[in-house]
């Protein structure tokens, strides 16, 4: 086994893969070139055959995670209740401070809607409707710690629809300065 044949072999996807992650093509050759040096460097130790695809997209994946962090464009949000609700704010201050610009505040409900229908009932009455989630927990007759884990999981699964749609560059507290979507546009909304 060989760089050759293995960058042969998976180059196109990991390539696919970058720019459906990264807006400017640049950065993805650039990182593109990273990554075959990491896997260059790092061949020798690879156990398997068998595990070259997951290895290097392994590689990949935290190197994404790297280039956002030397940018300083990303930062995770928590999905606790604070940090929806202060999510979902600054999407409707974008949307009143530039009308006339596309939004992501117009997708929420879209989103919630492509959810599992356990899921998205649960957010829209909670992070859209402003239901008590202890007032909810006994309207559905479920402890309390059980609706707020369901809840956590419904934000998560939220969470990752947007981020599948667009790459969202935050601020340090957490607040949307810009979105773009990634590729032609998203079809949830």
């Amino acid at each position: 086994m060989n760089i050759e044949t293995v960058w042969a072999e998976y180059q196109a996807s990991l390539k696919a893969f970058l720019y459906s992650r990264i807006n400017d093509p640049a950065d993805a050759d650039d990182l593109l070139q990273d990554i075959l040096i990491k896997s260059y460097q790092n061949l020798s130790a690879l156990q398997s055959q068998g595990s070259i695809k997951g290895w290097l997209f392994q590689i990949a994946n935290h190197s994404l995670i790297d280039f956002y962090r030397r940018k300083g464009t990303r930062k995770e949000f928590n999905t606790d209740s604070s940090d929806l609700e202060s999510f979902l704010e600054t999407l409707q201050e974008k949307q009143d401070s530039h009308p006339d610009q596309p939004t992501l505040v117009d997708c929420i409900e879209p989103f919630i809607n492509a959810l599992p229908e356990e899921n998205a009932a649960l957010l829209m009455a909670i992070d859209i409707h402003g239901h008590s989630q202890k007032e909810h927990a006994a309207q559905l007759g479920i402890a309390y710690s059980t609706l707020k884990s369901r809840v956590q999981k419904s934000r998560t699964l939220l969470r990752g629809l947007f981020e599948d749609c667009c790459h969202l560059n935050l601020d340090q507290q957490g607040n949307i300065m810009e979105f773009t979507p990634k590729g032609t546009h998203c079809k949830k909304c």
